[in-house]
């Protein structure tokens, strides 16, 4: 019998893996693929932000070496090296995750996972069927792409993220549905490589969940760099005729519009991945949303069975999962970690990038907390300056009252390294003028920090 069987080897559950064998907990990894790593390394965050770098070399040899005094002649697009690479990267970790699993002396199932019992896990594969018994298990499935209701995703012409990582070709016009991050991402990599992109939002803004001045900088720069919104559009139709696709949809004075491309690019979000799990033989409950109702501790109303990342509530992010994998397997292992769920940054992997961390303006002023805010632009930072990258800006909330810090909120280069920084300083509960204080090394991006802690400490900024 295993003390813990982890379902599903994404982020949070490999990583769940490895933590309760450290803590010297027989452990199990069940995964339906032939390869580790889930939908992150596979079909997400790692094979996405390889063509994101890859395209971002081809858009500055064509846009921005010559102002560097560099001339590049004839600069062209090999699309299947491109994708060769990204599959390079994805195969380089899965390996590594492997390796963990071997290192870590984890047993690794393939097959679909489903519940027999509390306790028994039944295995099905090519194979046939294998039963394991358990003392705990860890439900970690993740998600997969929503879908719009009346859209057919024939995975040709109407696409979801996973098939825009293996295009056979640049799209002429490819238009996206949904203004967060994937869409948002994808769209970036084909814009660069040539193709028009439109995107089409149903609400007023891009990237809505995040602080609104973030949204309203990103979107003048993706305007700029030629990207073509449809901001307040309801999707109602998208039809594959062969070679193109017609996206119809009604704007807010109710009028329909008639969007023409050769790909639409679904993305609208993800939804908990729950099937074939046989749910209903273990008790588990699940709620409106599909997601797994879990406790403070993330465990189900099963004693023993726990659950985490995108199955779960909160926000669908890798490293959300991760923290919850760890943190679940110490708790099972009777230790008592926590996670800050208000810490837990988010990125967009555009460029330049977004991040954030804390709360945003509009959630302070909903919860009626008095703030005062910091701002650093770009154009005064010497880094960016000497680098060309100006674009963007740092935002930081402090409480009005004890100077906390309650939110940071960057769109700059390097933002989703910067993030990083401030979310240290919360965890430590530090003021705008403790990070004011603190020696930034020059020239660096991180100075923008600084001087926005300045401007919200005593609204004195020294560089602008």
């Amino acid at each position: 019998m295993y003390d813990v069987t982890v379902i599903g080897s994404g982020p949070g559950g490999y990583v769940a893996a490895i933590r309760a064998a450290q803590l010297g907990l027989k452990t199990a990894i069940v995964e339906k693929y032939k390869v580790l790593g889930g939908t992150c390394l596979n079909v997400g965050c790692i094979p996405s932000k390889a063509l994101l770098d890859s395209s971002e070399l081809f858009h500055n040899a064509n846009s921005s070496f010559e102002k560097h005094g560099i001339t590049a002649k004839d600069v062209k697009i090999d699309l299947n090296k491109m994708i060769n690479r990204k599959n390079e990267v994805v195969k380089q970790l899965n390996g590594g995750i492997s390796y963990l699993m071997k290192k870590h002396k984890i047993d690794v199932f393939e097959g679909i996972a489903s519940f027999e019992s509390k306790n028994k896990i039944s295995i099905n594969n090519k194979e046939g069927k294998k039963i394991i018994e358990t003392k705990n298990t860890i439900i970690a499935t993740g998600s997969k792409p929503a879908t719009l209701q009346g859209i057919n995703i024939d995975k040709k012409r109407i696409i979801t993220s996973t098939e825009t990582l293996n295009l056979s070709e640049i799209p002429k016009h490819l238009i996206v549905i949904g203004g967060g991050a994937i869409g948002l991402e994808m769209g970036s990599v084909y814009k660069r490589l040539g193709s028009k992109v439109s995107v089409v939002e149903y609400m007023e803004t891009i990237i809505p969940v995040m602080d609104s001045s973030l949204s309203k900088e990103l979107l003048r720069i993706l305007r700029k760099q030629g990207f073509e919104f449809y901001l307040n559009h309801k999707v109602e139709s998208v039809i594959n005729s062969g070679k193109k696709v017609v996206l119809k949809a009604q704007n807010k004075k109710n009028e329909t519009i008639e969007i023409e491309g050769d790909y639409c690019l679904l993305a609208t979000g993800r939804k908990p991945y729950t099937e074939n799990l046989k749910l209903e033989n273990s008790g588990v409950k699940t709620d409106e949303r599909g997601r797994i109702v879990v406790n403070e501790k993330m465990q189900t109303n099963i004693t023993g069975i726990y659950a985490i990342g995108d199955v779960v509530r909160g926000a669908m992010l890798a490293h959300k999962a991760e923290e919850e994998g760890v943190f679940v397997a110490e708790i099972i292992a009777g230790q008592q970690p926590h996670i800050n769920y208000n810490l837990i940054p988010s990125v967009v992997y555009t460029w330049p990038e977004v991040a954030s961390v804390g709360k945003t303006e509009e959630q302070l002023k909903a919860e009626n907390i008095t703030y005062k805010t910091g701002n650093c632009s770009y154009k005064s930072n010497g880094r960016a300056i000497a680098s060309a990258e100006t674009d963007g800006l740092v935002k930081i909330i402090s409480d009005s009252n004890t100077d906390e810090v309650l939110g940071v909120h960057i769109i700059g280069p390097r933002a989703a390294d910067i993030i990083g920084e401030a979310v240290v300083a919360m965890e430590y509960r530090a003021s705008a003028e403790d990070i004011a204080r603190i020696c930034h090394a020059h020239p660096t991006y991180t100075e923008a920090l600084k001087e926005a802690a300045l401007d919200a400490f005593e609204n004195r900024p020294l560089h602008y």
